[in-house]
């Protein structure tokens, strides 16, 4: 397993005297041959700045920097797959802080690129390769077209075509999973937001936050065009918006109006469920599935990642007991990272949370975020750690009837309602 390395130019080489390491948490670690599958089609190996690769010399048997002008690789996994290591590396300038990506660790082997990681879901559907910019083109051209006032296409289209982000792109290709965002503000402070950063937070937002408040009818425009099969999915609460809760009011209103005319297709909503009064309206209005972002179940540890404003864990735990009784397929958006998911009182703790919510899907979903900066915000371990690939099994072994995934599915007929 040769280390791989970047040079200053951005070119990527591999080292036969330097063994790859990863990272759990802040501790370098071996990686196992049984914790590597070869890169995935659509994932991205970017160089870390500030940064220096940490390997075993293979002479010496040292664990040490990597000498030269160098800088540490990571993949970039599609959906799908759950890393299960972290690159190992030492920052040159402690000041700096990574771009916000899930980094996952990279080596190379005799036949090509491998990566720490586990396929978790069926990584077609969100694989970039599979959307076809010359046909997004036309879709988002034909739809402006169509709704030349509609300020969510409008917004939609830079989110598609800028940003290259596939819900958007699927909202024009009419297809699967799509987009509506509703909401300019939000009722959470989270450290990693990926819209929205404090000024000297030192992490740069890779995307702006849409800032306008659409109406009943642009979400209905949307929604209609989209909600055209049983199978299609259209969803409030993206990562170019807020909250998407704290738009309740013209939520409902949107979904009784689009329920009068059509029963096709699922009406879901990403969410941090915090507003249990607002969730309660938007499932009585006919939702059908609810993904709650979450990055743990102890209260320490949430507060600190999510800063939340005027709720608690509680609430978010009241929404999804709620909107499970009332038949809505529900699931968790769970931000995991190897070192601190896999601790033991985290797994403890998000297994109640599990059993109590009655959740039918964990989404597992790797963090976004600057390593040092999210170990130094958060509890420190209190037991032991398990290993990302120990703490998938120990799911499936405690919650059986859960799915471990990654993104929204349809559920079968016979778990709705």
């Amino acid at each position: 397993m040769n280390l791989v390395y970047a040079d200053e130019h951005g070119n990527l080489f591999d080292h036969p005297d330097w063994i790859a390491l990863g990272r759990s948490g802040d501790m370098i670690v071996e990686l196992m041959e049984d914790e590597l599958i070869p890169l995935p089609d659509g994932a991205t190996l970017v160089g870390l700045p500030y940064t220096r690769p940490i390997g075993l010399h293979a002479a010496s048997g040292e664990m040490r920097p990597m000498p030269g002008d160098v800088q540490a690789v990571g993949a970039l996994l599609p959906q799908g797959f759950t890393r299960l290591s972290i690159p190992s590396y030492m920052k040159t300038d402690k000041n700096q802080k990574l771009p916000l990506f899930g980094y996952s660790a990279v080596v190379w082997k005799e036949d090509g690129f491998y990566v720490a990681a586990q396929q978790c879901d069926d990584p077609e559907r969100w694989n970039p390769l599979n959307c076809d910019r010359q046909e997004l083109s036309l879709g988002v051209e034909r739809l402006l077209a169509k709704y030349p006032e509609n300020r969510l296409y409008q917004h939609l289209s830079n989110c598609a075509l800028g940003y290259e982000c596939l819900t958007a792109s699927n909202t024009f290709l009419q297809r699967w999973e799509g987009a509506v965002p509703v909401s300019f503000s939000c009722n959470a402070g989270c450290y990693g937001c990926i819209s929205e950063q404090p000024d000297d937070s030192g992490f740069p937002a890779p995307q702006t936050r849409m800032n306008f408040k659409p109406t009943v009818n642009e979400l209905v425009d949307i929604m209609l065009e989209h909600l055209r099969t049983p199978e299609s999915i259209i969803s409030f609460g993206q990562g170019c918006e807020g909250e998407p809760s704290t738009q309740a009011k013209i939520i409902v209103e949107a979904m009784r109006e689009v329920r009068s005319r059509t029963s096709l297709g699922h009406i879901n909503i990403n969410t941090n469920a915090g507003l249990t009064d607002h969730i309660r309206a938007i499932v009585d209005a006919g939702l059908s599935l609810m993904r709650v972002s979450t990055i743990s179940a102890l209260d320490e540890h949430y507060n600190a990642y999510y800063k939340p404003r005027g709720y608690t864990l509680a609430n978010v735990e009241k929404s999804l007991r709620y909107a499970a009784d009332k038949g809505v397929y529900t699931s968790i958006n769970y931000l995991i990272f190897p070192g601190v998911t896999d601790r033991e009182e985290e797994i403890d703790a998000m297994l109640g949370f599990i059993k109590r919510t009655g959740l039918r899907l964990i989404q597992m979903r790797n963090l976004n975020i600057d390593p040092e900066s999210y170990l130094d915000l958060i509890p420190k371990a209190q037991g032991e750690i398990y290993g990302m690939k120990q703490m998938l099994e120990i799911y499936a072994q405690e919650v059986p009837d859960v799915v471990i995934g990654s993104y929204t599915h349809v559920p079968p007929a016979s778990l709705l309602y």
